[in-house]
């Protein structure tokens, strides 16, 4: 079991740093790039940048809530269930709060706006992934 542990904490800590980076790098660089863009290319590069982005994203938050998931599961502790509710509050920001302003600019519907404050609540998940990053660090150095 301690093999076991020892390759998921890895995993883990592969995943939370993918998301922190990328995070971060969403937040400072693409979402204020999106005020560059009139409204036609705004909408076209979004049809683009999502999928793709998608790609990237879903396959990192899944192994952290499977792995988040996994350890409450088989060797539950109060430091796995933090984790746990941790990741649960990114996905459940994700697809409350952003996932329908995406939908939104997707739909050509109040494009800037959604646009807008895409960046400003993104602060929200940015805030998210690096306390989960960092409290993986903690954890593991414990």
């Amino acid at each position: 079991m301690d093999s076991i542990l020892e390759h998921l904490s890895m995993i883990r800590l592969l995943a939370d740093f993918g998301l922190v980076v990328l995070i971060w790098m969403v937040q400072l660089i693409v979402y204020p790039g999106f005020t560059f863009y009139s409204e036609e290319l705004l909408l076209k590069w979004h049809k683009t940048y999502t999928p793709r982005i998608t790609v990237i994203v879903a396959p990192l938050m899944f192994v952290q809530v499977c792995i988040a998931v996994y350890l409450c599961a088989f060797n539950f502790s109060i430091v796995h269930l933090i984790y746990l509710i941790l990741v649960f509050s990114t996905w459940i920001s994700t697809f409350i709060y952003f996932v329908p302003l995406h939908h939104n600019i997707e739909a050509n519907k109040d494009l800037k706006s959604s646009a807008n404050r895409l960046t400003k609540g993104n602060w929200i998940r940015t805030i998210q992934w690096t306390f989960i990053f960092i409290y993986g660090i903690i954890w593991l150095s414990s």
